[in-house]
């Protein structure tokens, strides 16, 4: 049985996901944090008739909702709105996350760290750097979330080929997504060239791509300034939170694979490879991993050498974006004081 922690758990991705959370089975005990309405949530999803405990905690009480949590999810910061770039997203979410970092290196320095917050592909690196310079970063348990780019990878490639010809089980392992978390530096790849083909053939692969990278938007304009993704956020979130504890379920010596998530490169087995292959010095990267005991044991770099002329060209535009965004992050941690 698993201790979650949410930090953030009474925002539009917070709520839903905490549901989700209180739902599985194996989540032994669900501890919710927020700087209000925690303890009202908890004691909300703590009638259902599922088998974990769960406990709300607000501002002052961030020690005791951490400790002893296995993993800790962290959707905690604002949403976008119509007119806000990412960078102004990072400006107010970059302080939050590197506070709760210090929080997570101090009381639950043993947890697998999640990150859902955006913009991702700055915020992991603040919590890699936050991390490590207390001496608490292990390169296997921080994890920044992609897989909304992923699940929507499935969703708009059934739309584009018809739901009565396929359906989004049979299309999962057609299409992945690797890179990073925003614009250009989603990158869908295509597992099973065929389909490729298909869209590539009637003209629908470059919109298909282009929907794929800013699907974040169509839910932003359709909210009309209410905010972005929460709720299929949320089932992403808990869709990476289940193969974690799918893979801390497992015997020991048996992991999960392939998961994409977004992982500092240089500390895993196969990191230093993938960037060979890339040709990139880019230390960050969401890739497909494996998974022993909720912890990233492995990138995976095979697929590199499947890719086809488009999908190379998606990457080779991909990586500078990325470099940027991660030094972005990078150099936030290093220069701010909190």
């Amino acid at each position: 049985m698993v201790s979650v922690a949410v930090l953030g758990s009474s925002g539009g991705i917070g709520q839903p996901l905490s549901l989700l959370l209180k739902l599985d089975p194996r989540v032994s005990s669900l501890r919710l944090y927020d700087l209000k309405m925690s303890h009202g949530i908890a004691t909300d999803l703590s009638h259902m008739d599922s088998n974990s405990i769960c406990e709300g905690f607000n501002t002052d009480e961030i020690a005791l909702a951490l400790k002893g949590a296995q993993i800790v999810v962290i959707p905690a910061g604002v949403p976008r709105k119509p007119g806000m770039s990412r960078d102004d997203l990072f400006k107010i979410n970059a302080k939050i996350i590197k506070s709760l970092a210090l929080q997570i290196a101090e009381h639950a320095p043993e947890a697998r760290v999640l990150v859902i917050s955006n913009p991702v592909n700055s915020l992991v690196p603040i919590v890699y750097e936050t991390l490590k310079s207390v001496g608490k970063f292990e390169p296997g348990k921080v994890m920044g979330i992609t897989t909304l780019d992923i699940i929507r990878s499935h969703t708009f490639l059934v739309d584009v080929l018809g739901r009565k010809a396929y359906s989004v089980e049979k299309l999962r392992s057609a299409v992945t997504v690797v890179g990073g978390h925003s614009g250009e530096t989603i990158v869908p790849i295509f597992t099973d060239q065929k389909f490729y083909r298909r869209l590539r053939d009637r003209e629908l692969y470059d919109a298909y791509v282009h929907r794929v990278q800013f699907g974040g938007d169509e839910v932003v304009k359709a909210k009309d300034g209410s905010g972005s993704a929460t709720l299929s956020m949320a089932w992403a979130g808990y869709s990476f939170v289940k193969q974690l504890l799918n893979s801390l379920h497992l015997e020991t010596g048996e992991d999960v694979h392939p998961i994409p998530t977004f992982v500092y490169l240089p500390g895993l087995p196969g990191g230093k490879e993938l960037q060979q292959k890339l040709g990139t010095s880019v230390e960050f990267f969401a890739a497909p991993v494996k998974l022993s005991k909720g912890i990233v044991v492995e990138v995976e770099h095979d697929w590199v050498d499947k890719l086809n002329d488009a999908e190379k060209k998606l990457i080779a535009k991909c990586l500078p974006i990325l470099d940027k965004n991660i030094k972005k992050g990078l150099a936030f941690s290093q220069q701010t004081k909190l």
